[in-house]
């Protein structure tokens, strides 16, 4: 019988090379560089700052107070003729709030830091479980098409990580016709590069790269020209 071989044939011997505990090392450490060229790149790479010239403003409704400071900063700085606060309905407390979505809330806020009723504009998405972003864009582009707005570049207000998924999926729903903006607004509850030092950072960026390699790689939208899901 052939020693190559064993149990009738099944196995079969075959010389291997393993590392020795110099090639374990060189390995270790260029593992070690990887992972650290990646946690400090990664947090940049998601909270993309990369405006566009534009005349309309798309903010993200359920957006925290500070972003809301920095939409009204932005706009002394840049001329606008539209605001559009996109978000859907209430996720907590909606039976007790004044407001139903987070447009409208969004849009209220603004309106009480003295911004104009004519150029503010509350833009509500439906509720649906999964893919909110995605919807909240679709609903944009469905103003517009009612409104008669030409789709035009605009640029988009979010909070840090989640900049880079928000472009992508409004892109997916404007069928990339448009050029998308994104203003990142930076987050306070951790420091960007320390992210991995704090639970809070660890869960946004973590999660939000799990949610973008998934909106890249595996999301793949019906054509946003269909209607909407009822509300």
């Amino acid at each position: 019988m052939d020693e190559s071989t064993r149990c009738l044939g099944l196995l079969r011997r075959r010389q291997v090379y393993v590392p020795t505990w110099r090639g374990i090392v060189v390995l270790t450490l260029a593992m070690a560089l990887v992972l650290a060229a990646v946690v400090r790149v990664v947090p940049g790479f998601l909270a993309c700052n990369q405006p566009v010239p534009a005349k309309i403003l798309v903010v993200e409704g359920w957006a925290p107070d500070f972003a809301f400071d920095f939409v009204a900063d932005e706009l002394k700085r840049a001329s606008y003729e539209k605001v559009l606060v996109t978000g859907g309905p209430l996720e907590f407390g909606a039976p007790l709030a004044e407001y139903r979505t987070y447009a409208e809330r969004g849009a209220a806020i603004l309106l009480a830091m003295g911004l104009s009723s004519n150029l503010v504009q509350a833009v509500p998405a439906p509720r649906v479980m999964q893919d909110r972003t995605y919807t909240a864009a679709v609903a944009v582009r469905r103003w517009m098409q009612v409104n008669a707005v030409p789709d035009q570049a605009f640029n988009l207000v979010t909070v840090g990580a989640h900049a880079r998924r928000s472009r992508l999926l409004y892109n997916k729903a404007f069928n990339r016709q448009v050029p998308v903006g994104t203003f990142s607004v930076p987050s306070p509850e951790f420091d960007p590069n320390r992210w991995y030092t704090s639970s809070a950072g660890f869960r946004t960026v973590i999660g939000e790269s799990l949610a973008y390699a998934y909106s890249r790689l595996f999301f793949h939208p019906q054509d946003p020209s269909l209607s909407l899901p009822a509300k």
